[in-house]
């Protein structure tokens, strides 16, 4: 569950805002409990946990199933959530000149892929699951969600930086996670980068996440597979490579050759990887970010002195 600093998200913090729930999710980390149990485990009435589960519940940590019991029918308590990730409002950037270029998901000009693998458009899916082959079928290019178990796939992209203008960083952005069966939150996946053929660094996916639907994700996209990923911002100045702000790699805007006309953007999960699990890249129309891989490179006005009469 991803959680921001908002109204929205109250209901999570309130939850956590109590040791006496803290000690429920520990115990329901161990195992589900019924309410009698989680009493007598932490000295409290039944009303008194009835009133912890239900602020637990109403925040999506935990479920309560209605399952047959000695007596008849009793409550059992499930932890539902396992991680979750509180996104802070970020500093607001200096205002600077930029290029910006978004490119679509299913825009990708090379590949080399295996199953598990598919992709789809936010009203359909493309051909039929695990054959790469769809990957070239013309209505490819609507795609706004795909995903593979290992390969790569490759972007080319334009770049529209004049001789006047002197380049200061690249940011690419986009929304990706692991690629598992159906969706599993500890999948670990080794991720590569590549810009111009440059390996810009490795991140490795947390896991496919399908603990809730997407913001974007469509209605008739199936609830058991993945549904949404993590918004990664990689970002390229002259000191080096960073990712969501920390050190990725040495590689600077020189060793990119920033200044080529144009681009390749290449995302990978290479077979000899301590973990390979795969990759799904979410566009416009799906997961929790409404947009496709963007690249923004800012840049400075070359000052030159016109001597010229």
């Amino acid at each position: 569950m991803e959680l921001d600093i908002s109204k929205h998200s109250l209901p999570v913090f309130e939850a956590l805002a109590s040791n006496v729930r803290i000690n429920i999710i520990h115990l329901l980390a161990d195992q589900p409990r019924n309410m009698k149990e989680l009493a007598e485990a932490l000295g409290l009435s039944s009303a008194i946990i009835s009133m912890h589960v239900k602020k637990l519940e109403k925040a999506g940590i935990i479920r309560t199933d209605r399952v047959p019991g000695k007596g008849g029918v009793q409550k059992l308590c499930v932890l539902y959530m396992d991680r979750m990730e509180i996104v802070f409002p970020t500093k607001k950037p200096v205002s600077r000149d930029f290029h910006q270029m978004e490119v679509s998901i299913g825009h990708f000009t090379d590949l080399q892929i295996r199953p598990t693998c598919g992709l789809a458009t936010p009203e359909k899916i493309i051909g039929e699951f695990d054959d790469p082959r769809y990957f070239f079928e013309g209505e490819r290019v609507n795609a706004k969600i795909l995903w593979f178990y290992q390969g790569y796939i490759e972007y080319r992209l334009s770049n529209y930086l004049l001789t006047s203008q002197h380049p200061q960083e690249l940011e690419i952005s986009l929304e990706l996670s692991s690629e598992a069966p159906f969706t599993n939150s500890n999948w670990p996946s080794d991720i590569d980068f590549y810009l111009n053929d440059v390996h810009l660094g490795q991140w490795t996916s947390p896991g496919d996440y399908g603990d809730s639907r997407g913001k974007f994700t469509p209605e008739w996209w199936p609830s058991v597979v993945n549904q949404y990923g993590l918004l990664k911002n990689i970002r390229i100045t002259g000191e080096g490579t960073f990712l969501d702000g920390n050190p990725l790699s040495a590689v600077t805007l020189d060793d990119i050759h920033v200044r080529e006309k144009q681009w390749t953007f290449r995302i990978a999960v290479q077979e000899d990887s301590d973990h390979v699990g795969g990759v799904t890249l979410f566009g416009s129309g799906f997961g929790n970010y409404d947009q496709d891989i963007v690249f923004r490179l800012a840049y400075k006005e070359n000052e030159q002195k016109n001597n010229e009469i």
